[in-house]
């Protein structure tokens, strides 16, 4: 996704079964490859993991928070 993904629109390079279409590729972009999950973020199902990762993309959203999308300097 050239431009970015937007909050809660899932990535286009989800297979059928959630599963990304470009993991261990060299050309998977390097926030997805920095990401690193946690028991905080995973939690003990999928469930709990999207209520987590739905909260972390609402508060990183530019339009919900402008201080992250504004600039440095």
């Amino acid at each position: 996704m050239p431009l970015g993904k937007p909050a809660g629109v899932p990535c286009v390079q989800l297979d059928a079964d959630l599963r990304c279409r470009l993991f261990g590729r060299p050309d998977r972009p390097a926030v997805c490859a920095s990401l690193r999950p946690e028991p905080a973020m995973c939690g003990s199902d999928r469930s709990q993991a999207m209520v987590f990762l739905t909260r972390l993309e609402a508060l990183t959203a530019p339009f919900l928070n402008p201080a992250a999308a504004a600039p440095s300097g």
